[in-house]
């Protein structure tokens, strides 16, 4: 069972590994933000699930549909974005701008949403459905989560300073050098990684595939 991985994502990469999963890797080259606006110009504005939700699934449409001759198996999208007070934050790139997110969050607990979108593009369901190359589903996991109240400006400069922050959707880690500024996980954490491997499961359960025959390392 080949699953496709339409996300250049190391922390989804590396989740999918430790549960059993060596996924091919796809880069979607999707221009997030000409989907978010484009969205937004035909239906308003847009809440932070419903954003997630939208990019994961544009990333695995497109490369459903730029490598549609190729692919035999799942091809699985996904997005992330953090949101405090309504604020939906997602890379800051730049230092200045992760600086000033983690004076603003420290202390504090936001919520971190996890997009996921999954199509099945097995040739045997092809076969029988002749011309449907969309048949997916999505669904978004949130989790809360608490930061340390305690996080000296130094610490946050010298966080920023590794450059893990600039890379992330909400400017943390939970699995790498930000996870000890973090003090609680409301939800699954494996959402706050960027991918939720109870969701993903329940998706292909929908597709009548269990788990383990996911498993291929």
């Amino acid at each position: 069972m080949r699953l496709y991985l339409a996300s250049t994502s190391p922390a989804r990469l590396a989740t999918l590994r430790a549960a059993g999963i060596e996924p091919i890797v796809v880069d979607p080259e999707v221009d997030e933000e000409a989907v978010v606006q484009g969205w937004v110009a035909e239906h308003g504005t847009i809440g932070a699930e419903a954003m997630v939700e939208l990019l994961a699934r544009a990333k695995a449409e497109a490369v459903a549909s730029r490598d549609s001759a190729a692919l035999d198996g799942f091809i699985l999208g996904g997005d992330s974005a953090f949101e405090l007070d309504g604020v939906i934050y997602g890379k800051p790139h730049l230092p200045a701008v992760a600086r000033e997110r983690w004076l603003l969050q420290r202390g504090r607990t936001g919520h971190l949403h996890s997009g996921h979108w999954l199509i099945d593009r097995r040739a045997e369901v092809l076969g029988a459905f002749p011309g449907d190359d969309t048949r997916g589903i999505g669904s978004v996991t949130t989790t809360g989560v608490t930061f340390a109240s305690n996080i000296s400006e130094q610490e946050i400069d010298a966080y920023i300073a590794t450059g893990e922050p600039l890379k992330v959707a909400g400017a943390f880690t939970i699995d790498s050098l930000g996870a000890p500024f973090i003090t609680s996980v409301d939800g699954d954490p494996h959402a706050v990684v960027g991918l939720s491997l109870a969701a993903l499961r329940e998706l292909f359960l929908s597709f009548d595939v269990s788990w383990p025959e996911l498993w291929n390392r």
